[in-house]
């Protein structure tokens, strides 16, 4: 069930009106019912696979009852791999197996040898990654002494598979939600209509911005060797809008879903094209994967507290492991590494942290120093995007190379006549996204401080512009989000 279709729009109301009427009874029968319709949500997607979450979730659920209860920190650390090797253990076969078995036959082939092998040919299950870490994010903290664990099971279950974030996140963590689940919840009108607001700006993010920059970055990116360097670039421009309006928009459509439900999620994304260097990039964008891989792997690794050198090598293994989690494939390892040069410098000259607060607050206008910085980091991110789009690492390199080399010699052909024709559309949209993202960079969407506006025929009819606007340019067949296949 996506959330850009007449079967969410159905759903969600209805889960709605009974979530608020229960209320009033009993917050048991409340969350049984975000349970139902969590499970619900998910069978709509592949009912054969409802199994994995509810193994997944009952092993986590009994591991860390386990954990609290061991009187040794030998039986405590038993308890906790066996739930990191079965839950590793799913996510290896299911998403990795084929990628270690053809690259172990590759390998092999490198040295003379032949090597036959077995493929398994099984769909991935949808948001198995992220569900993984949620449970994982749960053993962590009871095995560190940061929670204990609940012994409800319907609160815990609810915890893992909350439908706005089951299937592409935000990756939650205990200490967050569950105290959110366990205590009674009221109706805020204020909260609702904010939901209201940030599920209307995910869906122009998804439907008028992702979906309509697709159909250009695809139609570039099959047919790569047709383009000139420019056009290769517009290429990767439309995938960075595509990805940051695809996946972004999911999760503010997630954010704002969870609001009407009167539940707060971690903010996921916070304006990352306008970061001023490659740190103040990953600060911003997937901000809940970023800081469970730096809570659970760069800090217990020793993070930058051990010199130089194990610094770097954190630093890379945390973005290697961000790219492998993305998928099974050397191009997301190359994007990672790429990420991981990037921030090198930064590291190295200690100035990771330099840019902490957004941009230009409190004014209208960047700085010219802030433009270039925000301009040069948005190229960054945008070549990196190639690998991540590129179905193979050659792919990726032919295009980077094609790319370049068409830009130098023949710089002037983006000013020649016709080249803007195809795309003036979509650049004006995309302008006028920007600049919607920009005036709302301090609030925590775009959309948020339109409760500030005081007359509410202006509030109504900014919004009945945006509906319009989403009604023309939504495709009609379904777009799933890129991050399903996670």
């Amino acid at each position: 069930m996506l959330f850009n279709t007449i079967d969410y729009a159905l759903f969600l109301p209805l889960v709605f009106i009974l979530y608020w009427l229960v209320n009033r009874r009993s917050l048991v029968i409340q969350n049984l019912l975000l349970l139902v319709a969590s499970y619900f949500f998910y069978a709509c997607w592949d009912y054969r696979f409802l199994f994995l979450l509810v193994f997944s979730t009952s092993l986590d659920y009994y591991t860390g009852l386990k954990i609290h209860h061991s009187s040794t920190k030998k039986r405590k650390l038993q308890w906790l791999l066996l739930s990191i090797i079965i839950n590793l253990g799913f996510l290896g076969v299911f998403k990795y197996y084929n990628f270690f078995a053809s690259s172990f036959a590759d390998g092999l082939s490198l040295l003379g040898f032949e090597a036959d092998y077995i493929t398994l040919n099984v769909i991935l299950p949808v948001g198995i990654s992220f569900y993984t870490f949620h449970g994982l994010s749960y053993i962590f903290d009871i095995y560190r002494d940061k929670i204990t664990p609940i012994r409800n099971f319907i609160d815990y279950s609810v915890f893992v598979s909350f439908f706005p974030l089951l299937v592409a996140g935000p990756i939650e963590r205990a200490t967050h939600l569950l105290p959110q689940i366990r205590k009674k919840r009221t109706f805020d009108y204020a909260r609702a209509a904010d939901g209201m607001r940030q599920i209307l700006w995910g869906l122009f993010k998804k439907c008028v911005i992702a979906d309509n920059c697709a159909e250009f970055a695809n139609q570039i990116f099959n047919n790569s060797d047709q383009y000139s360097g420019f056009m290769l670039l517009m290429g990767a421009i439309f995938f960075a809008f595509q990805i940051y309006g695809d996946f972004s928009g999911y999760s503010d459509i997630a954010l704002g879903t969870s609001r009407l439900l009167g539940i707060e999620l971690l903010r996921n994304f916070a304006y990352p094209y306008f970061s001023r260097d490659i740190a103040e990039f990953w600060r911003r964008w997937h901000i809940s994967l970023s800081s469970w891989f730096r809570d659970y792997v760069y800090i217990p690794l020793g993070g930058s507290r051990n010199g130089k050198w194990l610094s770097v090598r954190n630093i890379f293994i945390i973005f290697l492991l961000s790219g492998f989690w993305h998928g099974a494939n050397w191009t997301f390892i190359a994007w990672g590494a790429l990420n991981a040069l990037y921030f090198l410098p930064l590291l190295l000259a200690k100035k990771n942290r330099t840019n902490i607060e957004t941009v230009a607050m409190g004014r209208y206008f960047p700085s010219v120093k802030e433009f270039f910085q925000m301009l040069f980091t948005f190229m960054l991110t945008t070549v990196a995007w190639i690998y991540f789009r590129s179905g193979s690492l050659s792919e990726a390199n032919c295009f980077v190379y094609r790319m370049a080399t068409g830009i130098i010699s023949d710089p002037l052909t983006i000013v020649s006549a016709g080249f803007w024709e195809p795309y003036k559309l979509i650049s004006a949209i995309i302008l006028f996204f920007i600049l919607v993202e920009w005036a709302g960079r301090e609030q925590q969407f775009a959309l948020a401080g339109m409760k500030n506006i005081k007359y509410r025929i202006v509030r109504w009819t900014i919004y009945s512009i945006l509906i319009f606007i989403i009604a023309i340019y939504m495709k009609t067949e379904e777009t799933p989000f890129i991050y399903f296949q996670f």
